[in-house]
């Protein structure tokens, strides 16, 4: 069975989420541009991509990969010093980090990424 939320960006032609089977999609995730700082943006990163997986019965444990999306190399290290915060050294998933430019330019970072949960089925 594939489950999706549709609602994402107010773009029409992409799912903010997708479960199929055990498998969880995420597109991109970003927010905070309220704020230009790398630490902020990513905290409310994480918070949406914890809202999206506890759609689907998932948290951040259930990460399998990530790909981190960054304005500026510069935010790298403030940029990971955040994933310290959101993931315990035994969970931390596998990581690919892109320096790239946004539609949005108050963005400086985005996530996306795959998530795996167990048969808990008996």
């Amino acid at each position: 069975m594939i489950k999706r939320i549709t609602e994402c960006c107010d773009d029409k032609t992409l799912s903010k989420g997708i479960e199929a089977g055990q498998y969880i999609y995420l597109s991109h995730h970003s927010g905070g541009y309220e704020k230009e700082e790398i630490g902020h943006q990513m905290r409310k990163t994480f918070e949406g991509i914890k809202d999206t997986l506890s759609y689907f019965n998932a948290n951040l444990s259930d990460m399998l990969k990530v790909n981190l999306y960054l304005k500026t190399k510069e935010d790298f290290e403030d940029a990971i010093s955040v994933f310290e915060e959101y993931f315990e050294e035994e969970n931390t998933p596998a990581r690919t980090t892109v320096i790239t430019d946004f539609v949005d330019e108050g963005c400086l970072c985005q996530i996306d990424g795959v998530a795996y949960k167990e048969n808990v089925a008996g």
